[in-house]
């Protein structure tokens, strides 16, 4: 039975949808590997860490705006060597915005709508529990409308 929109309580708490197994990379990675990561496992964000501790967050269209594409012949080296100049702390973005557990569906939804966010990473006091996306969101929505 698919709730309607009228019966949908937005009002639960951000957990029910998260990401709870969420994959990370260290700020000592290379983004080579947090790119293989994140090809391996079909997601676009990464949270970045420096020990048990989230300093960053990594997207892929951080990762891509590296790349030259097709316009030089041998695109693929020099995106490499574009890949080994620099690190993760060079492209992640810091200073981040994060959700607490208890944030509800429709306080994560207003963010994403305000904001240009397109994942919060979900802390529980300094402890990362999870990640929420705008696909997770629209996922949400669309299941339960």
């Amino acid at each position: 039975v698919l709730i309607t929109a009228t019966d949908m309580d937005l009002t639960q708490s951000i957990s029910i949808i998260m990401t709870k197994n969420v994959k990370t990379i260290h700020v000592d990675e290379s983004l080579y590997d947090a790119k293989s990561t994140m090809l391996k496992h079909q997601i676009r964000h990464l949270p970045v860490v420096n020990g048990k501790k989230l300093i960053g967050i990594l997207s892929l269209t951080n990762i891509m705006s590296l790349s030259f594409g097709q316009v030089f012949v041998g695109e693929e080296q020099t995106d490499q060597a574009m890949m080994d100049l620099m690190t993760i702390k060079h492209v992640m973005r810091e200073h981040l915005k994060t959700i607490n557990v208890s944030n509800s569906i429709a306080e994560v939804a207003d963010i994403f709508i305000k904001e240009e966010f397109h994942a919060l990473p979900v802390v529980d006091g300094e402890n990362l529990t999870g990640i929420i996306t705008t696909t997770d969101m629209i996922k949400f929505f669309v299941t339960n409308y």
